[in-house]
């Protein structure tokens, strides 16, 4: 999952979701009675991929994109949906709020640096697809 971040200037890896805290109204003037997404859920859950690790690994590349690490992705629609999928993932779900197009990166540059972090994560998880799409462990 990725959302634009009016306010973002980099790339930012959302490490966790939360289940409580949810007291604005969405767009069709909807916020739940509990102010939470999952009532008796957990307060927050954990992505099991590890997002400083994979900060630290595009940041070190040559890939031209900045990366960060968030563990508060808002008390709106971006971290209710992200807790929502970690929630029914069992913690295997990504969220990534990216800058708008053009301030301060391209669309190239853009593409570029979400396909290195998309394949940080897949390498942390030990998973490959190769050209066709089949899913493989890759060796250790």
């Amino acid at each position: 999952m990725d959302s634009v971040s009016g306010i973002a200037t980099s790339v930012t890896l959302e490490q966790c979701g939360h289940n409580m805290g949810y007291t604005r109204l969405d767009n069709r003037s909807f916020c739940p009675a509990s102010h939470c997404c999952m009532e008796n859920g957990p307060d927050y859950i954990k992505s099991v991929i590890d997002m400083d690790t994979v900060c630290k690994r595009v940041n070190g590349s040559n890939v031209g994109i900045t990366v960060s690490v968030s563990k508060d992705a808002g008390r709106y629609l971006c971290d209710y949906t992200y807790y929502t999928s970690l929630h029914q993932g069992q913690g295997c779900s990504a969220f990534v709020h990216v800058p708008p197009l053009g301030g301060p990166y391209s669309s190239e540059e853009l593409g570029r640096g979400l396909q290195a972090v998309v394949k940080e994560m897949l390498n942390l998880l030990e998973v490959d697809y190769n050209e066709w799409g089949k899913r493989q462990t890759l060796p250790s």
